[in-house]
């Protein structure tokens, strides 16, 4: 239609216009196979060599478009990719405060939730426990207040880690307790999954004391 308007009716201002809907559309597939690579090596399939550059050419089309939620949700793909593929915290801490900021300007609550989780989660690695907890505990404000409740259930279960690692042994139960009722209210099967695992490993914890 936008060619015809181009070539028949010598509206050239539809070439751009086409030009856009063609970048939101490729940022939509990159976004979309990004995810869909990071899935995979989540199941336990290597890596995917091309996840990172997908996420990135997403980010850079959305921010051509000065699209900031798809700007910031992009950036929160990329910056996963760098802390839970390659293990790179120290790149992935910006790209991931950065995808905050976009996310929060734009509204998206559940990006929000999502770069704050994984801050959180960069914050418990360097050893910084209250910071890790204000974090997680802001990301789970925001996933309860969009509804996201395997989310919610995922973050207890990073809480309750943070618990048991300053010696809260009881909290990290109870945390982990209202994590699988959540989970299992939710349908989220892999989530109690990660429940079991949490409990284990706690318990494990407590009885090589």
């Amino acid at each position: 239609m936008l060619y015809d308007q181009a070539v028949f009716g010598g509206d050239v201002d539809a070439l751009t216009a086409a030009e856009r809907d063609l970048d939101a559309v490729e940022a939509d597939l990159a976004l979309a196979k990004g995810r869909l690579a990071h899935a995979r090596f989540l199941a336990g399939t290597q890596a995917d060599p091309q996840e990172l550059a997908l996420f990135e050419r997403a980010a850079g089309l959305y921010r051509a478009l000065n699209d900031m939620r798809g700007e910031g949700e992009a950036l929160f793909w990329a910056g996963l990719v760098h802390q839970v593929v390659r293990g790179e915290q120290d790149a992935a801490v910006p790209v991931l405060e950065r995808s905050y900021e976009l996310a929060a300007v734009a509204g998206d609550k559940l990006t929000m939730s999502y770069a704050l989780r994984h801050l959180g989660i960069a914050e418990h690695r360097a050893g910084r426990l209250g910071a890790a907890r204000e974090r997680l505990e802001e990301s789970v404000r925001l996933r309860r207040e969009v509804g996201f409740l395997p989310g919610v259930a995922a973050n207890l279960i990073g809480l309750a880690h943070i618990a048991a690692a300053e010696g809260h042994h009881q909290e990290a139960l109870e945390l982990l307790a209202e994590a699988g009722s959540i989970a299992e209210a939710a349908g989220a099967k892999g989530v109690m999954r990660w429940v079991g695992e949490a409990r284990e490993q706690l318990e494990s914890g407590q009885a090589s004391k």
